[in-house]
């Protein structure tokens, strides 16, 4: 073998070298995106975009009261922010939802009643959406 055959054997050798190196970066980049998990979001990425508020206590319809606390998750930390913000506009949001249930329609329609509030927050957002609502703590008397 003479020279010119070994520099081409090894510039051959380092451009696979190269290019596996490359692919093996794009490999373990893919794996370690910590926003994504097959299409969902990671458990780390839906704590830092979440916020809770206050305990409320209101009323039924039916006069019977209620204590609740809701966990809030939005797509960013923008739209974090703007929950914490809003939090009076929540309550409002909330204490009106509650207004109209009664004993019964709360112990059956609490998925209903996350809906609605996700729905109306939503309406009032300017920074983000809220993408899930979830009861966290309730106290019914």
């Amino acid at each position: 073998m003479n020279m010119s055959n070994l520099k081409k054997a090894m510039l051959v050798s380092l451009a696979i070298i190269l290019i596996m190196g490359m692919i093996a970066v794009v490999i373990i980049l893919k794996i370690n995106d910590s926003k994504t998990v097959d299409g969902e979001r990671s458990i780390d990425d839906i704590v830092a975009n979440s916020h809770d508020t206050a305990e409320i206590t209101t009323d039924l319809d039916d006069g019977t009261f209620v204590r609740i606390q809701f966990r809030i998750i939005s797509d960013g930390k923008e739209a974090t922010k703007e929950v914490a913000k809003r939090e009076f506009q929540f309550q409002n949001i909330l204490i009106k939802e509650l207004a109209t249930m009664t004993e019964t329609d709360f112990k059956e329609g609490l998925a209903e009643l996350e809906v609605a509030v996700k729905e109306k927050l939503n309406e009032v957002m300017t920074e983000g959406t809220i993408t899930d609502v979830y009861t966290i703590k309730k106290i019914l008397q």
